[in-house]
This record gives C-alpha cells, structure tokens and sequence, in this order.
C-alpha cells in the first residue's frame, strides 16, 4: 500500500497537468490561511480565548469557517452563508417544479443558474450573520463597542471576506481537485489540532490517561465506521435486453448492477444541520436589542435552548436525520433512473418496468438511507456525549471533524485516482 502510495505521488509530480492542479489547491489554502489570521479590528483576545473555551457550539462553527472564528479574522463566517443560500435554493427546487425545471433539466446551463443565484442570495445572508455575530461578541465582551460607522465598516469586511471565501471555493473546484467547499472545511479542521493536542497536553494528569486511551479508541472507531459506510453500497442487478442490430447481430443481454450508496448524501446533512443551527442563536441575539418585554423573553428562551446540551444534542442528531433524507430525494431521483432504465431497454430481474421500478427503487433507497442517517446522526452527536462524560472540551469537536476530514480525503483520494487513470490512458 505504501508503495502504490508513494508510485501514485510519483506519477503526480511527473504530469504537468495534475502537478499543476495540486499546486493550486495548496497555493489557494495557503491564502485561505493567511485570510484567517487577518483579524477585524476591537478584538479582547483574552476574552475571546475564554468565549471559546465555554462555548462548545461556536468551536463547532468555527471548524467551519475554516478556523477563522477563532480568531475573529475577516473571513470569520466561512462558507456558512453560501451553505445556507444552497440549502435555501435546493428546498425552492422541491417546492416549485417550475425551478426544478430550470435549474436540474436543464443541464450545465441550469447548474450554472443555480451556482449564480446561490451566490446572490449569500449576500444578504452574509451581512445578516456578520450583524448578529458582532452584536453577540459585542454583548459578550469578546468586542469592543462600536460606533454606527464602525459596525457598518466590520459588517461589510466580514461579508467581503465570505464572498472572497466563496470565491476561492469554487476556483478550487474549478482548477484544483475535489470540491473546494468541502477541502476549505477540511483546512480549518486541521488547523484546528494543534490548538486542541496543546489543550489536552495542558490538561493532562494521570487521572485522564483511561479517557484519553478512550478517547483514541472511539477515534479509531469511528474512522473504520466512517470509512465502511462512505463505500458501502447496495447493489441492485439489471439486466439489458438483447438488441438485433444492422446485419442480425444481437447486441446487448449483459448484467450489470445499479450501486445505491449507504451515505448516499455524505457530510452535507452535517453542514446543513450547522447552519440552521446558527440561526435561533442569531435570532435570540437581534431580538436582546429590542427593548420589548415579550420579544427580550423570546430572545431568553432560544439562549436557553442553545445552551442546553439535551436540547441542543436532539435537534442537531434531528436535523441531520431530516437533511439526510433531504439531501438524498434532492441528490436521486427514482423516478428518472426508472425513465433512464426503460428508454435504454434495461429492467431490474423480477420487477415490471416503469412504475413498479420506481417503487422498487425508492424502497430499498429509503431503507439504506435510514440506516446511513442514523450513522451520521450518531456521528454528529458523539463529541456532546463524550464531552458530557469526559469534561474534555478540546475533544468536542472530534467526531464531526473526523467524519468530514475522512469523507472529503477518501473522495479527494477517488478524484486523484480518476486524473492518475485519464492520464494513463
């Protein structure tokens, strides 16, 4: 295995394209970075660095932004606002078949519609996050108190830094390998762990080494299940029907099978359920600066619903169930691969075409799926349990990391051997 490892890296740095493609990527995350360590002007790093140390659900968000909320840095937001503009376009695709039309059947033309009006609607996103953001920090002490002006100035530094972001984003996926979301995410995870091996190293003391040998073993597990549920895959035999050609050849009668993956959605229920997570947060915050007796109580309970760890473990193990099936009904339609399998002459054994197909197709896709978000719902949930038992915030974030730093490697490794095997043909 090393040594293919090793054969694989030769054979990129000798192919001018790929080396090339490789290069981009590590040049675009190495600005990403210095982005990050860029701060916004006000910040009371001593209170910041307290902030973050109690506050498990911003260590999350900040995993997100690609590490630059943890140091307040101008691209603070990360790629949430664009998360959430995708979000928002996918569900007005299942609402309006008009917009499913447009966007999904209408091939490059109708992605590159979806990409422009995602980009539009992460605007107003971004500057609604950057205002409630500061305003939180504000209230919190993390933040000095600005002036109209000067909120206003931030505002539009932490909204350019996320339209910067996206941008860098989609360049990567552009030139690069993989998806540039999803490797901008995997960077803030990894600069993450230096930061979270000095916390456990200052934390240390012979009474934890049964948690941290715990903690290694649930790690270890959780990367074999992480691993074993991204390549799993439920095969489904079809059969083509033999074709009389020109000449009375007969073309055709092979088996094949139509693999349906056990995580078929992959990290994104993970991203999307983070990023709706962050909006009663923000609601509760805009709504402390009303001074209304009804809307500051409204605004105490969601502060109270996002900091109780229950509450908050449920909804978020909820909501990635929910965006699982979600992003699944989104991602495959039955529907289609029943019209694909019937205008190419293909049929699945012991099943009617047509309707019958789809049926038998929607079936067993909803049966792995349900297996595949409970997976990841557990996944997502794994830190809020360790930590409840352990006391150790610098793990909390581990599960959810690994899962994500796992799934995006495997599919950077899979595009890496895709480019290998084009070249060599």
């Amino acid at each position: 295995m090393i040594k293919n490892f090793f054969a694989k890296i030769k054979l990129i740095s000798q192919d001018p394209i790929l080396r090339r493609r490789v290069l981009f990527v590590l040049g675009a995350l190495i600005v990403v970075r210095i982005l990050a360590a860029i701060p916004i002007p006000g910040v009371n790093t001593l209170e910041l660095q307290r902030f973050f140390g109690d506050n498990q659900f911003f260590n999350l968000l900040n995993v997100f932004s690609g590490g630059g909320l943890s140091s307040l840095s101008i691209i603070m937001l990360g790629v949430g606002p664009y998360i959430t503009a995708s979000i928002i376009m996918q569900l007005s695709t299942i609402v309006s078949p008009k917009l499913k039309e447009l966007f999904h059947e209408n091939g490059e033309i109708g992605r590159k519609k979806f990409a422009l009006y995602s980009r539009f609607i992460t605007v107003p996103l971004a500057t609604l996050q950057a205002f409630g953001f500061l305003v939180l920090l504000q209230q919190q002490g993390v933040l000095r108190a600005f002036s109209p002006l000067e909120l206003a100035t931030n505002i539009i530094i932490v909204t350019t830094g996320t339209i910067l972001l996206m941008w860098i984003g989609e360049l990567i996926s552009e030139f690069g390998i993989g998806n540039g979301v999803s490797i901008i995410i995997f960077a803030g995870i990894v600069s993450t762990l230096p930061t979270a091996l000095s916390q456990l190293a200052a934390t240390y003391t012979p009474a934890l080494i049964p948690t941290y040998i715990l903690f290694v073993f649930v790690s270890i597990l959780t990367v074999v299940a992480v691993v074993f549920t991204t390549e799993a895959e439920r095969p489904i035999p079809i059969t083509h029907t033999k074709q009389v050609r020109s000449g009375g050849q007969m073309a055709g009668g092979s088996t094949t099978y139509l693999p349906l993956r056990l995580n078929q959605a992959g990290v994104i229920p993970i991203i999307f359920a983070l990023s709706i997570l962050t909006l009663p947060q923000l609601i509760g915050t805009l709504a402390s600066t009303i001074n209304n007796t009804l809307i500051n109580g409204i605004s105490e309970s969601i502060v109270r619903f996002t900091s109780n760890q229950l509450y908050y473990g449920i909804a978020y193990f909820v909501l990635v169930v929910l965006f699982t099936y979600f992003y699944t009904a989104v991602t495959f339609d039955p529907e289609a691969t029943s019209n694909n399998l019937q205008r190419s002459g293909a049929f699945i054994p012991g099943v009617r075409p047509g309707e019958t197909t789809e049926r038998y197709i929607s079936g067993v896709l909803g049966r792995i799926t349900l297996v595949g978000a409970l997976f990841l719902g557990l996944i997502a949930v794994l830190p809020i349990i360790v930590q409840s038992y352990s006391g150790i915030t610098a793990i909390s974030v581990g599960g959810t990391s690994l899962l994500i730093a796992v799934s995006v490697v495997i599919d950077l490794i899979k595009k890496l051997d895709g480019q290998i095997s084009l070249r060599e043909y």
